[in-house]
C-alpha cells in the first residue's frame, strides 16, 4: 500500500523545477520586450517628426509625455504611437499649452423680422441674458411667430454686452421690417417704414435711447413714393373696361379697389401704393365711382385728388347717366367734388370748321380732330404713346386738310413735350400751345421747336404759366419737404402737455419760433396737425384730448405769428401707435404731436395766369416768361387778323425787327415789333429779380 508515495514526490518536484524554469524565464524575456516595444514607439514617433514626445514603458504600457506644439500635433502624436505599438496599451501624458493672447469667439447676433415672422440667430456669452430677449421679441412677433438659433458658448462677456443687446432688442421689436446686427459695441439697423414721418420718429427714437459707447449705423428707409396727383382713371368702352391709372394709400385699400374693379370687367391690373392721399376716404370714394361707371354701358371715370368727373358718350340713355351721377353724389366722401356730363353728339364734318386739338390727361393724352388718313392716324397716335403714355383718341377723317398739314399736327404735338397739363389746338391759321412749365425759357425753346419742323413763317400763340416749384433751379420745398422739416422740429423739441390735458407745459416759444422759420416758406400747403394718444384711459377720451392738443398747437402757432389758414386740427386718439404701449417708454413715444400733407399742391389764393407769347416761326426769339393776364383781357383776335402783323408793316418798310415787351389793356404780349410800329407808352427795362428769384410785372403806366 506504500507504493504510489515516491511517485507523487518525484511529480511535485518535477513542477517546482518548471515553475522555477518560467519565472527564470520571464525574468529574462521581460526587459527584452519591453525595450522593443519602446523602440518601436520611439521610432514610429521620430519618422512622424514628433520629436517634442518623450516615451516610457512599464511593462506593456507604452505612456506618452512631452508638451505638444498645438492640439493637432498632439492628436497625430498619440494615433502614431497607438499604430506602432501593435498589442502595448498607450497611456497619454502629454501636454496642450494654451496660448495666452488666444483670440475670444467673435460674438454676433442678428434679428429679422418681416411679414413671415421673426427669427434670431448668433453666437453669443453665457451670460447673455437669453430668457429676456427671447421674451421679448416673441411679444412682438407674436405666438408661435419667433425663431431662436442663438448659441451659447462658455466665455465671459465683453464690456457692455448686456446692455447693447438689450438696446437692438428693444429696437427691433418696434419695427416690423427689420435686419438689427448686434456685435461687441455696435448696432447696426437697417429697416423699412412707412413714410417719411415715421422714418424721422423712429432715428429721433434710437438715437434719443442708444446706450453710452454704442455706436449706432441705421440705414432706415422710406420707399413707398409720393404720388401726385392722387389719381385714378377707369374707361368702359364697348371692347371692354380699362384700369388706365391708380393709385392707392394703403394695401388694404389697393386690394378693395383692385377688387370693384375687377368686378366691374376690367382686366388685372396695377395700383400704386404710395403717400399723398388728399383724404383719408380716398378708396371709399374710387369704390363710388367705379361702382356708378359699372351701372353705365360706357363712360369714363377719373379722379384726381378731390375731383371727380363722370362722364358718358351721347348715345348713353340720359335716365341711365342721371341715376348713376345721383349714386355717385350720394356715394361719395364730403371732402370731394363731382362733374358729370353727357358729351354732346357729333355733329357732321362738313359743319365744322378744320381743326385738331390734343390735351394732357391723367397719365396720358387726348386726341381728337381732323386727319387726312388712317396712316397719319396711326403714326400719330404712336409718338403721343411714345411722349405721353396712354391715348384716347377720337380722331376724324377730313377729305379737306391742306398741305403740310400733318407735319403741323406732329411738331404740336412734339412741342407740348415737357408741359404740365399741356393742350395744343392747330387750325390752318394758327397753332395755339398752353401748359405749365418749369422752364422760364420753355416759349424760346417751343419757338425753336415749331421753327425746326415747320420753317419759317408759321403763326403761333403760347400761353404758358411759370410754375418756380416744378424749376429744378429754384430752391422751393415740396409739401413733403415741409411736413418733414415741421416732424423734425416736433422731434427735437417736442410740446408738452400737463397731464390729462389739453394745457401746453413749459415755454413753447423756441418751438413755435421754430415752426414758424418753417412755415414762412410751406404756408401754401394745407397740412394736418395730428394729435395722438397712449392706450391709458377710454377710447373716446383720448380722442378728444388728442383733438383738443392739437388744437392748441394751432392756437399756439397763430398767437406765435405764423399762417395757419391752411392748417387743420384732428385728434386720433389711441389709434395709430408708433411703439408698444405696455412700456413707460412706448407710451410716451405715442403720446406726440405729429404733422401730415393732405395735398402736396399747393393752395394759391389766384389761379395762375399765362404769358401771352405770338409770333411766327423763323422770327424773333420770344422773351423769357412771366406771369401775365389771361389772353381773354389782351385785344380781339379778329381785329388782330384783320390789320397786316408788325412783321408784314416792317419788311413792307425795310425795316429790321427785334423782340420788344409792350402794354396793352393790362395784358403782357411778347411780339415781334419793330420800335417805330409801337403804339402807346413803352415800358422800363426789365426789373431784376427779387430774392426769391422771380421777376414780378410791375403795374401798368397810367395812362
Amino acid at each position: 500500500m506504500a507504493g504510489p508515495a515516491p511517485s507523487r514526490f518525484l511529480g511535485l518536484v518535477l513542477l517546482g523545477w518548471g515553475a522555477v524554469g518560467a519565472y527564470e524565464a520571464a525574468q529574462w524575456a521581460s526587459p527584452r520586450v519591453e525595450g522593443w516595444l519602446e523602440d518601436r514607439v520611439e521610432t514610429a514617433l521620430a519618422a512622424g517628426g514628433f520629436g517634442w514626445a518623450r516615451v516610457a514603458g512599464d511593462g506593456l504600457t507604452v505612456r506618452l509625455e512631452g508638451a505638444a506644439p498645438d492640439a493637432v500635433a498632439h492628436v497625430r502624436a498619440v494615433a502614431t504611437a497607438t499604430g506602432a505599438a501593435t498589442f502595448g496599451r498607450i497611456e497619454d501624458a502629454i501636454t496642450v499649452p494654451t496660448p495666452a493672447d488666444a483670440a475670444p469667439p467673435s460674438f454676433r447676433i442678428e434679428v429679422l423680422r418681416n411679414e413671415q415672422g421673426t427669427s434670431v440667430i448668433g453666437l453669443a456669452p453665457r451670460a447673455t441674458d437669453r430668457e429676456e430677449l427671447v421674451a421679448e421679441l416673441g411679444r412682438a412677433a407674436g405666438p408661435g411667430r419667433l425663431t431662436d438659433l442663438v448659441e451659447l458658448v462658455e466665455q465671459p462677456a465683453p464690456e457692455g454686452w448686456n446692455e447693447t443687446v438689450a438696446f437692438a432688442v428693444q429696437a427691433a421689436a418696434r419695427m416690423p421690417r427689420a435686419k438689427v446686427s448686434v456685435t461687441p459695441g455696435q448696432v447696426r439697423i437697417d429697416a423699412v417704414t412707412d413714410g417719411q414721418a415715421e422714418k424721422a420718429q423712429l432715428e429721433q427714437a434710437l438715437a434719443d435711447t442708444v446706450p453710452e459707447g454704442v455706436a449706432l449705423v441705421t440705414n432706415i428707409t422710406a420707399p413707398r413714393p409720393v404720388i401726385a396727383p392722387f389719381a385714378l382713371e377707369l374707361v368702359r368702352t364697348p371692347q371692354g373696361t380699362r384700369l388706365t391709372r391708380c393709385a392707392a394709400d394703403s394695401e388694404a385699400a389697393r386690394d378693395r379697389i383692385l377688387a370693384a374693379a375687377a368686378q366691374a370687367g376690367a382686366d388685372t391690373a396695377a395700383c400704386d401704393l404710395g403717400l399723398g392721399a388728399p383724404s383719408p376716404e380716398w378708396d371709399q370714394a374710387a369704390l363710388a365711382g367705379i361702382g356708378a361707371l359699372d351701372a353705365l354701358p360706357a363712360g369714363r371715370l377719373e379722379i384726381s385728388g378731390t375731383r371727380v368727373t363722370l362722364t358718358a358718350p351721347h348715345d348713353v340713355p340720359q335716365a341711365d347717366f342721371d341715376a348713376a351721377r345721383d349714386r355717385l353724389t350720394r356715394e361719395l366722401p364730403r371732402a370731394f367734388t363731382l362733374a358729370a356730363m353727357l358729351d354732346p353728339a357729333p355733329e357732321e364734318a362738313d359743319d365744322q370748321p378744320l381743326r385738331f386739338e390734343a390735351s394732357m390727361t391723367n397719365g396720358g393724352v387726348r386726341l381728337q380732330g381732323a386727319i387726312p388718313d388712317d396712316s397719319m392716324g396711326a403714326a400719330l397716335e404712336s409718338l403721343a404713346s411714345a411722349r405721353f403714355g396712354t391715348v384716347e383718341s377720337a380722331l376724324a377723317l377730313r377729305g379737306d386738310t391742306p398741305p403740310g398739314w400733318t407735319a403741323r399736327v406732329m411738331a404740336a404735338l412734339e412741342a407740348m413735350d415737357g408741359l404740365q397739363e399741356g393742350a395744343v389746338a392747330v387750325t390752318p391759321d394758327l397753332i395755339r400751345i398752353g401748359g405749365t412749365t418749369g422752364s422760364p425759357t420753355a416759349a424760346q425753346a417751343i419757338a425753336e421747336r415749331l421753327g425746326t419742323r415747320l420753317g419759317n413763317g408759321v403763326p403761333y400763340e403760347l400761353a404758358l404759366i411759370y410754375d418756380p416749384r416744378l424749376d429744378p433751379a429754384v430752391d422751393l420745398p415740396s409739401g413733403e419737404d415741409c411736413v418733414d422739416a415741421l416732424n423734425a422740429t416736433m422731434q427735437q423739441s417736442a410740446i408738452g402737455f400737463e397731464p390729462n390735458r389739453d394745457v401746453i407745459a413749459g415755454d413753447a416759444a423756441p418751438v413755435i419760433e421754430a415752426l414758424a422759420a418753417t412755415m414762412q416758406r410751406c404756408a401754401g400747403f394745407r397740412i394736418e396737425i395730428g394729435g395722438h394718444t397712449d392706450s391709458q384711459g377710454a377710447d373716446s377720451i383720448n380722442r378728444e384730448l388728442s383733438a383738443a392738443r392739437a388744437r392748441a398747437v394751432l392756437a399756439a402757432m397763430t398767437e406765435g405769428g405764423i399762417d395757419t389758414a391752411n392748417l387743420a386740427a384732428v385728434g386720433y386718439g389711441e389709434t395709430r401707435p408708433v411703439a408698444p404701449n405696455d412700456t413707460e417708454a412706448g407710451r410716451e413715444a405715442n403720446r406726440r404731436i405729429e404733422f401730415r400733407l393732405i395735398s402736396p399742391h399747393p393752395v394759391n389764393e389766384r389761379p395762375a395766369t399765362p404769358t401771352l407769347t405770338r409770333g411766327v416761326t423763323g422770327g424773333p426769339a420770344p422773351a423769357g416768361m412771366a406771369p401775365a393776364l389771361p389772353a381773354s383781357d389782351a385785344a380781339p383776335e379778329d381785329a388782330a387778323e384783320a390789320r397786316p402783323t408788325p412783321d408784314e408793316v416792317a419788311a413792307s418798310e425795310g425795316i429790321s425787327i427785334r423782340p420788344e415787351t409792350i402794354t396793352r389793356d393790362g395784358a403782357r404780349l411778347t411780339t415781334p415789333v419793330p420800335p417805330p410800329l409801337v403804339q402807346g407808352p413803352m415800358l422800363a427795362p426789365e426789373p431784376e429779380p427779387e430774392p426769391d428769384g422771380i421777376r414780378r410785372p410791375r403795374a401798368r403806366p397810367e395812362d
